[in-house]
């Protein structure tokens, strides 16, 4: 099916609450956004948990119980828990949830990088929580680590015949692809495989279109006709390279783990809305938007049926 998958990403592990009024920062507000993102239009919901009474980031499956099994009931997206938790997390504290679950999809990061936010600190005087000044500004001495013995332990928990979960393999330089190609080389994985070019995190590559066409060419290269491929646009650039990324055959993601923005300067009210502009930039330039059906059938996924919430 020549169509294009719109993923989103609904709260993420990068924004704090006093980033954003829209941000989902409990289990109820997740529900919520990710319900209306898939009504928008989105095949595939990224979802990550917070804690439900600061917001911050965890990867406890009970936090993740009390949002999975109402997404699962009002809609029929795709479920996409990432094991990428926050960066400051080791692998065996990042996938529990995933285990516990058995989701369709999991993300799968396929190398160690500087993950750095601390210049998002100067823009903020005061702090919703305690904990947000000092995970923002620590993140200028962060390693996001994703060794090769890692993503294999990733690999091994998730990808075989217990969980057949497919993995969107977040690539965020040139030299995870190739981590990638070595791994699938090993039997890591299996083809086909599906990419996800992750462009605009300050120790990553940049978030331009001459980038995005290199990594493309650097996919085609390697993996042949066999891959799928989306782009993240971090920031400013969220939708100008979803834009473009589909013009050149990859599928899409939005959401306010990526962007808190709907426009220059002017805040998102939801993640519904990021998923309804993109969606209409889409249609607009003659794309058709896959339904999360059609995504199952193109990503060769288990189905619905076979997940564990």
């Amino acid at each position: 099916m020549n169509k294009t998958i719109i993923t989103c990403a609904v709260t993420g592990a990068v924004h704090t609450p006093t980033m954003s009024p829209a941000l989902p920062i409990n289990a109820d507000m997740i529900a919520d956004q990710a319900i209306a993102a898939a009504q928008a239009g989105a095949a595939i919901l990224h979802l990550h948990a917070r804690h439900p009474e600061t917001g911050a980031p965890t990867v406890d499956p009970e936090h993740f119980a009390d949002f999975l099994p109402r997404i699962k009931a009002e809609t029929d997206a795709v479920i996409n828990i990432s094991t990428g938790g926050n960066p400051v997390m080791t692998v065996e504290e990042r996938i529990p949830a995933a285990r516990a679950f058995s989701p369709e999809m999991c993300s799968l990061n396929m190398g160690s990088m500087n993950f750095a936010l601390h210049p998002m600190a100067e823009k903020y005087e005061t702090w919703q929580y305690d904990w947000e000044e000092g995970y923002i500004r620590g993140s200028e001495n962060n390693i996001f680590r994703n060794t090769f013995t890692d993503i294999r332990m990733v690999a091994d928990a998730l990808g075989g015949a217990e969980h057949r979960v497919k993995f969107e393999h977040e690539c965020y330089d040139v030299g995870h692809l190739y981590n990638l190609k070595f791994c699938l080389d090993q039997g890591m994985f299996q083809t086909p495989i599906f990419l996800q070019f992750v462009m605009g995190i300050l120790g990553g590559i940049a978030a331009d279109i001459d980038n995005l066409v290199f990594m493309k060419r650097t996919a085609d290269k390697l993996f042949g006709d066999g891959y799928q491929w989306s782009v993240i646009g971090a920031g400013a650039q969220q939708m100008k390279l979803a834009a473009v990324g589909a013009q050149l055959g990859g599928h899409v993601r939005v959401g306010l783990e990526d962007s808190l923005f709907i426009a220059r300067g002017r805040l998102a009210e939801s993640n519904a809305q990021q998923v309804e502009k993109i969606k209409s930039i889409l249609e607009t330039q003659g794309n058709q938007i896959a339904t999360a059906d059609e995504t199952r059938k193109m990503l060769g996924l288990k189905g619905i049926d076979a997940v564990g919430y």
